[in-house]
Protein backbone atom coordinates (compact mmCIF):
# COMPACT_ATOMS: atom_id res chain seq x y z
CA UNK A 1 0.00 0.00 0.00
CA UNK A 2 1.17 3.80 -1.26
CA UNK A 3 1.79 6.10 1.84
CA UNK A 4 1.64 9.82 1.89
CA UNK A 5 4.97 11.22 1.51
CA UNK A 6 5.97 14.37 2.99
CA UNK A 7 9.43 16.23 2.82
CA UNK A 8 7.38 19.07 5.10
CA UNK A 9 4.46 19.68 6.89
CA UNK A 10 1.16 19.53 4.71
CA UNK A 11 -1.74 21.78 6.23
CA UNK A 12 -5.06 20.84 5.20
CA UNK A 13 -7.66 23.88 5.43
CA UNK A 14 -11.07 24.21 6.09
CA UNK A 15 -13.15 27.48 6.83
CA UNK A 16 -16.32 27.79 7.64
CA UNK A 17 -17.53 31.79 6.39
CA UNK A 18 -20.46 34.06 6.02
CA UNK A 19 -20.58 33.42 2.68
CA UNK A 20 -18.56 32.69 -0.70
CA UNK A 21 -17.74 35.95 -1.73
CA UNK A 22 -14.14 36.19 -1.54
CA UNK A 23 -14.06 39.49 -1.50
CA UNK A 24 -16.22 40.50 0.99
CA UNK A 25 -16.94 37.23 3.34
CA UNK A 26 -14.88 36.56 6.39
CA UNK A 27 -13.92 33.49 8.62
CA UNK A 28 -16.19 32.01 11.30
CA UNK A 29 -14.62 29.23 11.89
CA UNK A 30 -10.92 27.81 10.70
CA UNK A 31 -9.82 24.22 11.02
CA UNK A 32 -6.08 23.17 10.11
CA UNK A 33 -5.40 19.69 10.42
CA UNK A 34 -1.36 18.88 10.02
CA UNK A 35 0.14 16.11 8.77
CA UNK A 36 3.77 15.89 9.36
CA UNK A 37 6.70 13.94 7.67
CA UNK A 38 6.87 11.60 10.80
CA UNK A 39 3.54 10.50 10.13
CA UNK A 40 1.63 12.72 13.42
CA UNK A 41 -0.89 14.32 13.10
CA UNK A 42 -1.25 18.06 14.80
CA UNK A 43 -4.84 20.19 14.44
CA UNK A 44 -6.22 23.94 15.38
CA UNK A 45 -9.31 24.79 15.58
CA UNK A 46 -10.36 28.39 16.47
CA UNK A 47 -13.99 30.29 15.98
CA UNK A 48 -13.50 33.79 15.14
CA UNK A 49 -16.28 36.65 15.37
CA UNK A 50 -16.87 37.82 11.69
CA UNK A 51 -17.71 41.73 12.63
CA UNK A 52 -20.66 41.71 10.49
CA UNK A 53 -24.06 39.42 10.90
CA UNK A 54 -24.11 35.65 9.73
CA UNK A 55 -26.77 35.20 7.07
CA UNK A 56 -29.63 32.90 8.35
CA UNK A 57 -29.69 31.14 5.36
CA UNK A 58 -25.98 30.54 6.04
CA UNK A 59 -26.33 29.19 9.37
CA UNK A 60 -28.38 27.11 8.23
CA UNK A 61 -25.56 24.96 6.31
CA UNK A 62 -22.77 24.98 9.29
CA UNK A 63 -25.01 25.71 12.16
CA UNK A 64 -22.84 28.48 12.97
CA UNK A 65 -24.69 31.80 14.31
CA UNK A 66 -24.02 35.04 15.28
CA UNK A 67 -24.74 34.01 19.35
CA UNK A 68 -22.27 30.89 18.68
CA UNK A 69 -19.11 33.63 17.98
CA UNK A 70 -19.69 37.05 19.76
CA UNK A 71 -17.97 36.46 22.84
CA UNK A 72 -14.93 34.79 19.89
CA UNK A 73 -11.96 36.66 19.24
CA UNK A 74 -11.99 38.67 15.83
CA UNK A 75 -9.58 37.44 13.17
CA UNK A 76 -6.95 40.20 13.78
CA UNK A 77 -6.35 38.88 17.04
CA UNK A 78 -5.53 35.24 16.11
CA UNK A 79 -3.87 35.82 12.95
CA UNK A 80 -0.34 35.56 14.55
CA UNK A 81 -1.46 32.39 16.00
CA UNK A 82 -2.77 30.60 13.19
CA UNK A 83 0.44 31.98 11.09
CA UNK A 84 2.74 30.50 13.34
CA UNK A 85 1.13 27.07 13.27
CA UNK A 86 0.87 26.78 9.25
CA UNK A 87 4.60 27.84 9.78
CA UNK A 88 6.31 26.91 6.02
CA UNK A 89 4.00 24.08 5.98
CA UNK A 90 2.27 23.24 2.02
CA UNK A 91 -1.46 23.52 1.61
CA UNK A 92 -3.98 21.51 1.12
CA UNK A 93 -7.95 21.33 1.17
CA UNK A 94 -11.17 20.34 -0.54
CA UNK A 95 -11.99 22.57 -3.11
CA UNK A 96 -8.66 24.69 -1.36
CA UNK A 97 -7.25 26.38 -4.26
CA UNK A 98 -10.53 28.46 -5.31
CA UNK A 99 -11.80 29.22 -1.79
CA UNK A 100 -9.99 28.52 1.71
CA UNK A 101 -6.71 29.92 1.01
CA UNK A 102 -7.52 32.30 -1.22
CA UNK A 103 -10.02 33.72 1.38
CA UNK A 104 -7.63 32.83 3.97
CA UNK A 105 -4.91 34.62 2.46
CA UNK A 106 -7.55 37.88 1.90
CA UNK A 107 -8.11 37.55 5.85
CA UNK A 108 -4.34 38.35 6.65
CA UNK A 109 -4.00 40.88 4.36
CA UNK A 110 -7.14 42.53 5.97
CA UNK A 111 -5.01 43.02 8.73
CA UNK A 112 -1.81 43.77 7.59
CA UNK A 113 0.06 40.18 7.54
CA UNK A 114 1.17 38.43 4.35
CA UNK A 115 1.05 34.88 4.43
CA UNK A 116 4.00 33.72 1.99
CA UNK A 117 2.57 32.06 -0.73
CA UNK A 118 6.34 31.85 -3.19
CA UNK A 119 7.04 28.43 -1.45
CA UNK A 120 4.69 26.75 -1.15
CA UNK A 121 2.64 23.47 -2.89
CA UNK A 122 -0.59 23.39 -3.14
CA UNK A 123 -2.83 20.12 -3.50
CA UNK A 124 -6.61 19.82 -3.88
CA UNK A 125 -8.18 16.94 -3.13
CA UNK A 126 -11.30 18.35 -5.32
CA UNK A 127 -9.50 18.47 -8.14
CA UNK A 128 -8.39 15.05 -8.61
CA UNK A 129 -12.17 13.53 -6.96
CA UNK A 130 -13.39 15.64 -10.12
CA UNK A 131 -10.99 14.76 -12.60
CA UNK A 132 -11.58 10.65 -11.51
CA UNK A 133 -14.86 10.92 -10.17
CA UNK A 134 -17.12 14.09 -9.95
CA UNK A 135 -18.60 14.46 -6.73
CA UNK A 136 -18.74 15.90 -3.71
CA UNK A 137 -17.06 15.77 -0.38
CA UNK A 138 -19.04 13.61 1.73
CA UNK A 139 -19.51 11.22 -1.61
CA UNK A 140 -15.99 11.56 -1.47
CA UNK A 141 -15.54 10.48 1.58
CA UNK A 142 -17.86 7.50 0.90
CA UNK A 143 -16.41 6.66 -1.95
CA UNK A 144 -12.69 6.41 -1.03
CA UNK A 145 -12.85 5.38 2.93
CA UNK A 146 -16.15 3.69 3.00
CA UNK A 147 -17.66 5.69 5.44
CA UNK A 148 -20.06 8.53 6.06
CA UNK A 149 -19.67 12.03 7.00
CA UNK A 150 -21.52 12.37 9.51
CA UNK A 151 -20.50 15.64 10.71
CA UNK A 152 -20.63 17.39 7.81
CA UNK A 153 -19.45 21.21 7.52
CA UNK A 154 -17.73 20.90 11.03
CA UNK A 155 -14.38 22.83 9.92
CA UNK A 156 -12.31 19.84 11.70
CA UNK A 157 -14.53 17.30 10.66
CA UNK A 158 -14.25 18.42 6.76
CA UNK A 159 -10.32 18.86 7.13
CA UNK A 160 -9.85 15.59 8.45
CA UNK A 161 -12.02 13.60 6.13
CA UNK A 162 -10.08 15.50 3.20
CA UNK A 163 -6.68 14.82 4.67
CA UNK A 164 -8.46 10.62 4.58
CA UNK A 165 -9.66 11.01 1.32
CA UNK A 166 -6.11 12.10 -0.36
CA UNK A 167 -4.55 9.19 1.64
CA UNK A 168 -7.13 6.90 0.27
CA UNK A 169 -6.23 8.33 -3.06
CA UNK A 170 -3.08 7.77 -3.89
CA UNK A 171 -3.30 4.23 -3.40
CA UNK A 172 -6.88 4.03 -5.52
CA UNK A 173 -4.76 5.87 -8.50
CA UNK A 174 -2.09 3.81 -9.82
CA UNK A 175 -1.01 6.77 -11.79
CA UNK A 176 -0.91 9.32 -8.38
CA UNK A 177 2.53 9.40 -6.74
CA UNK A 178 2.77 9.45 -3.35
CA UNK A 179 4.90 12.91 -2.80
CA UNK A 180 3.29 16.41 -2.57
CA UNK A 181 5.55 17.71 -5.61
CA UNK A 182 3.14 15.33 -7.86
CA UNK A 183 0.25 15.44 -6.35
CA UNK A 184 0.74 19.61 -6.60
CA UNK A 185 1.62 19.52 -10.22
CA UNK A 186 -1.34 17.47 -10.46
CA UNK A 187 -3.86 19.30 -9.10
CA UNK A 188 -2.90 22.40 -10.34
CA UNK A 189 -3.53 23.22 -13.83
CA UNK A 190 -3.04 26.90 -14.45
CA UNK A 191 -0.47 28.60 -13.53
CA UNK A 192 -1.92 31.60 -11.57
CA UNK A 193 -0.05 34.92 -9.87
CA UNK A 194 -2.70 35.80 -7.75
CA UNK A 195 -5.86 33.93 -5.87
CA UNK A 196 -8.74 36.00 -7.49
CA UNK A 197 -7.26 34.34 -11.06
CA UNK A 198 -7.05 37.41 -12.72
CA UNK A 199 -2.92 37.03 -13.84
CA UNK A 200 -1.73 34.37 -14.82
CA UNK A 201 2.44 32.82 -15.80
CA UNK A 202 2.35 32.00 -19.72
CA UNK A 203 5.88 30.92 -21.22
CA UNK A 204 7.19 33.25 -18.14
CA UNK A 205 5.49 36.33 -18.95
CA UNK A 206 2.80 37.86 -16.63
CA UNK A 207 -0.99 38.04 -18.56
CA UNK A 208 -4.33 39.40 -17.77
CA UNK A 209 -6.68 36.78 -17.61
CA UNK A 210 -9.57 39.17 -17.69
CA UNK A 211 -11.38 42.09 -19.32
CA UNK A 212 -10.70 43.82 -22.26
CA UNK A 213 -7.12 43.02 -22.26
CA UNK A 214 -7.36 39.26 -21.21
CA UNK A 215 -4.58 37.24 -22.51
CA UNK A 216 -2.42 40.61 -23.26
CA UNK A 217 1.37 40.43 -21.42
CA UNK A 218 0.56 42.94 -17.71
CA UNK A 219 4.10 44.49 -18.50
CA UNK A 220 2.66 45.97 -21.94
CA UNK A 221 -0.54 46.93 -21.25
CA UNK A 222 0.22 48.97 -17.81
CA UNK A 223 3.01 50.66 -20.20
CA UNK A 224 0.69 51.56 -22.87
CA UNK A 225 -2.40 52.37 -20.22
CA UNK A 226 -1.52 53.22 -16.47
CA UNK A 227 -4.78 54.16 -15.34
CA UNK A 228 -5.25 50.50 -15.83
CA UNK A 229 -3.55 50.11 -13.08
CA UNK A 230 -5.24 52.90 -10.90
CA UNK A 231 -8.90 51.20 -12.01
CA UNK A 232 -7.91 48.20 -10.92
CA UNK A 233 -6.63 49.30 -7.60
CA UNK A 234 -10.00 51.04 -6.83
CA UNK A 235 -11.81 48.70 -7.90
CA UNK A 236 -13.39 45.24 -5.93
CA UNK A 237 -10.56 43.08 -6.32
CA UNK A 238 -9.14 40.86 -3.99
CA UNK A 239 -6.31 42.56 -2.14
CA UNK A 240 -3.96 40.00 -3.16
CA UNK A 241 -4.47 40.39 -6.92
CA UNK A 242 -3.90 44.15 -6.12
CA UNK A 243 -0.80 42.92 -4.38
CA UNK A 244 0.83 40.75 -6.94
CA UNK A 245 -0.09 44.09 -9.63
CA UNK A 246 1.07 46.15 -7.89
CA UNK A 247 4.56 44.65 -7.27
CA UNK A 248 5.02 43.99 -10.83
CA UNK A 249 4.01 47.58 -11.22
CA UNK A 250 6.69 48.57 -9.01
CA UNK A 251 9.12 46.19 -10.81
CA UNK A 252 8.33 48.23 -13.94
CA UNK A 253 9.14 51.34 -12.40
CA UNK A 254 12.53 50.60 -10.44
CA UNK A 255 13.86 48.87 -14.23
CA UNK A 256 12.25 52.29 -15.75
CA UNK A 257 14.67 54.62 -13.63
Amino acid sequence: MKQLTLDRALAFIDLETTGTNIAKDHIIEISIVKAMPDGEVLSKTRRINPGVPIPPEVTEIHGIGDEDVKDCPVFKEVANEIKQFIGDSDLAGYNSDRFDIPLLVEEFLRVGLDLDMKNRRQVDVQTIFHQMEKRTLSAAYKFYCQKDLTDAHSAEADARATLEILKAQINHYEELKEDVESLSKFTTRDNFIDNGRRLVRRKGIAVFNFGKHKGKPVREVLKREPQYYDWIMRSDFLLDTKQKLSEIFNDMMLKKD
